[in-house]
């Protein structure tokens, strides 16, 4: 029998001109339809995977929050492996460092956990894409014009994108939901 692999779904928040950082003014997190899509992501996932940055600012924000819905503190427990070649471990905030090949660890982390999640856009998003170990991505799409430059959008080379599903909230904001697609 074919064992089946987790999956790994990227998740990030952009304006319509494609900015992804600073997030002020534009991001509205008590937005129910980012809550109800956050909901839906984190509270099906095993374990997040986060870059350096991502794991740095999250885990400056989260551990201080708490909510009705059960949210913070569902994403607070769940198990989080860093992808960095700077910092040190060990780690707090229930964090385990990757150390060494991080395509190897996540196609581990696949065999261990049913449903990872990742947040960003950099240069982890670029290498699990290019392995060809992301599922899903999924991006909100936030009705703002930040009109600055920002990074460049992951991955470094092309990759096509099939939509598995779209949905609009009362805000304009768009959440779009795609699966890579192969060759």
């Amino acid at each position: 029998m074919l064992e089946r692999m987790g999956t790994v779904t990227i998740s990030f928040e952009m304006t319509l001109d494609g900015v992804f950082d600073p997030m002020e003014p534009w991001f509205d997190p008590d937005d129910p339809g980012v809550q109800r899509a956050s909901d839906e992501l984190v509270f099906g996932a095993d374990a997040v995977l986060l870059g350096r940055e991502s794991y740095e600012f999250f885990r400056e924000y989260w551990p201080a929050q708490t909510d009705d819905r059960g949210f913070a503190a569902h994403y607070n427990a769940l198990p989080k492996y860093v992808a960095s070649t700077t910092l040190q471990g060990p780690l707090d905030w229930n964090s385990t460092l990757i150390a060494g090949d991080v395509v190897e660890a996540v196609r581990r982390l696949r065999d261990q956990y049913e449903s990872i999640i990742s947040h960003g856009y950099g240069q982890l998003a670029a290498t699990l894409i290019e392995a060809g170990l992301v599922d899903e991505v999924h991006v909100d799409i936030h009705p703002f014009l930040a009109g600055e430059a920002n990074v460049r959008l992951i991955p470094a080379q092309p990759v096509g994108l099939r939509l598995l599903g779209v949905e609009a909230y009362e805000s304009g904001i768009i959440s779009a939901k795609y699966a890579p697609t192969s060759g």
